[in-house]
């Protein structure tokens, strides 16, 4: 799996910026503060995305994603469970796949290969077959709420 110890932490926190995240690195080894999975996976409270250099990325642009896909009451309370419904949930997954794009040796198909390497669950079995054939509704739900323009691309917004 693609890490932040294997793009570095420059280009994801310029991303994170955008939407008013501030990413906070963390040394090897250290216990990653609001991280709802533990481990290595990314934790977030308040405005700050906490990672190490083996958190993955997908685990990185997911939480990343449920920050800029939550109400802005949600935001100022966060501390760990992003929360929110399987609307929300679905719009996250597509907006992490957005977003990969953004980044410099991240891409989709990479992201498709580690959210399935992970073990992200879809109808259809995959992350790829899921964003390009059953996504309508997180399409929809990312438009309404701001997050996307009307040809997909980020808005660079939270939602509204």
């Amino acid at each position: 799996m693609l890490t932040l110890g294997g793009v570095g932490p420059a280009g994801i926190a310029a991303l994170l910026a955008r939407y008013g995240l501030v990413l906070e690195p963390l040394d090897a080894g250290t216990a990653i503060p609001g991280s709802f999975w533990g481990e290595c996976e990314a934790g977030l409270r308040a405005g700050r995305l906490y990672a190490r250099p083996d958190t993955p990325v997908h685990s990185i642009l997911h939480e990343t994603c449920h920050f800029i896909c939550m109400s802005a009451d949600r935001r100022a309370e966060l501390d760990t469970d992003a929360g929110g419904d399987d609307a929300e949930e679905s719009a996250v997954c597509y907006l992490q796949v957005l977003l990969a794009d953004t980044l410099p040796g991240v891409g989709r198909e990479r992201l498709f290969a580690d959210m399935d390497a992970w073990g992200y669950s879809f109808r259809l079995g995959g992350a790829r077959a899921w964003f390009e054939r059953d996504a309508d509704d997180a399409r929809l739900w990312l438009r309404r709420h701001g997050v996307t323009d009307e040809a997909d691309r980020p808005s660079g917004y939270c939602r509204c």
